[in-house]
């Protein structure tokens, strides 16, 4: 069973940054495409940025481009979320999700979640 473990959330100051990161268990992490989505109160789940198995493909949302980017860290069975530039608006608690498909946008495609770490971002 795989096991997902959020840590790196806060509370920053605008234009501040922070790194996320989550670590898998339970399963080799080389066989898991990863991505990172968010929940701001009230809103929808969304995608923020995901990442292929061995690395070589990665997307993000264009609220993001430019100031977030995704890694991972295959010895370490690690995917990070490195975030600069924080603004208001990117407060939310943020998942890492793992599928053995692809760096997919769709949160219907992964199949295990993190339990979430919040991130607020004060003006």
């Amino acid at each position: 069973q795989v096991h997902l473990e959020e840590s790196g959330g806060g509370l920053v100051q605008a234009g501040g940054s922070l790194r996320l990161s989550c670590a898998l268990s339970g399963r080799a992490f080389t066989g898991y495409a990863m991505g990172w989505f968010r929940q701001a109160p009230g809103k929808a789940r969304e995608f923020v940025a995901s990442i292929s198995r061995n690395g070589d493909i990665t997307r993000s949302a264009d609220s993001v481009k430019g100031r977030f980017s995704i890694s991972r860290d295959n010895g370490k069975s690690t995917v990070y979320l490195q975030m600069n530039d924080l603004k208001p608006e990117d407060t939310a608690v943020y998942y890492c999700a793992a599928n053995r498909l692809s760096a997919a946008t769709d949160d219907s495609v992964y199949d295990y979640w993190g339990q979430g770490t919040r991130v607020t971002v004060s003006s």
